[in-house]
């Protein structure tokens, strides 16, 4: 977790930690609180909303100058609450432990409270249980977290799938694998479904999701190569001359959360092209600063971009 040190003085930073009952969260925060980099020379205010297996060390908390209070229900959460909280502890920050039973979406803070750092943490025992029945409420947890740290590995060999779904999920928090030992640094990637040594990778349509995910993170493998695949158009009038971007819609979470995946693309047929209509596209992959990605991302160069059938169907991961 980060340091508070460069925090501005004018909110109130809260650092919520998330993740189904019994998934570490407790642990975690126990861990954390030891740490030299995230000590704080005013006091904390733990907002603790499960009754999990495991419980805070009182004597942790008054090294740490930490006051650890239950919340019961999510009503009780509420930004009133919370201001009285703050005038009654007058807290430097805030950690929450958030009980994933409990919709995040729904989560209301005081005007002031802004949330600095969110950390998910995720048992792959069960993860499958949980993405099979309660999916609506992984995705509210894990969608806008910094870090998603998935624990008890153990046995596990297709690490790489369940990394391509939650990266779907949360495209922009780091995605960190964890067994008995630790870390798992080097994670095996299975064979991709397409042949990268062409000198045209072909996606196909059933590929298109595993090829979006694999791009994001493997510059390595990917710049410079040329693919070809079919996509649907989407321009705005934002875009710069000659940019389009070409995508599939994803079901990340259920039918009411859909993603348009698609990269930024350079063509000269953009300014021909409409809105939905479905295109063959051939082009190189550069990677390059793009606002949208707010870091480098990748940038296709079309060298060909033709009309296609439409793709019948959802992205799968």
């Amino acid at each position: 977790m980060s340091n508070t040190d460069t925090m501005e003085d004018d909110f109130m930073p809260v650092f919520l930690i998330n993740g189904f009952l019994e998934s570490g969260k407790t642990q975690f925060l126990q861990f954390t609180m030891e740490q030299d980099y995230f000590k704080a020379d005013g006091k904390t205010l733990l907002i603790v909303c499960e009754d999990g297996e495991n419980e805070y060390d009182q004597s942790l908390l008054k090294r740490t100058r930490t006051a650890g209070i239950f919340i019961e229900s999510i009503e009780e959460l509420n930004p009133d609450r919370l201001l009285e909280l703050e005038l009654l502890y007058n807290p430097e920050r805030v950690l929450i432990e958030w009980n994933g039973m409990w919709n995040l979406d729904e989560l209301k803070l005081p005007d002031d409270w802004k949330i600095y750092q969110q950390i998910t943490l995720i048992d792959m025992s069960t993860f499958d249980l949980y993405a099979a029945n309660m999916k609506p409420l992984l995705y509210s947890m894990v969608r806008n977290s910094e870090m998603v740290i998935c624990n008890r590995c153990d046995g596990i060999q297709d690490l790489s799938g369940y990394r391509r779904t939650l990266k779907a999920m949360c495209p922009k928090g780091e995605i960190v694998f964890e067994d008995a030992d630790g870390e798992i640094n080097e994670i095996q990637e299975e064979d991709l479904p397409y042949d990268m040594s062409a000198d045209v990778v072909e996606i196909s349509p059933e590929a298109y999701g595993i090829w979006y995910i694999d791009c994001m993170e493997r510059r390595d493998r990917y710049e410079g190569k040329i693919v070809e695949f079919t996509a649907m158009v989407l321009k705005t009038p934002d875009f710069p001359k000659n940019y389009f971007v070409p995508g599939r819609m994803a079901m990340t979470c259920c039918e009411d959360d859909m993603t348009f995946l698609g990269f930024v693309t350079k063509s000269r047929e953009a300014k021909d092209l409409e809105t939905k209509q479905w295109v063959r596209v051939k082009a190189k992959i550069a990677y390059e600063f793009w606002k949208d990605y707010e870091g480098e991302g990748p940038v296709l160069y079309a060298e060909s971009v033709i009309p296609a059938q439409p793709v019948k169907g959802f992205v799968q991961f």
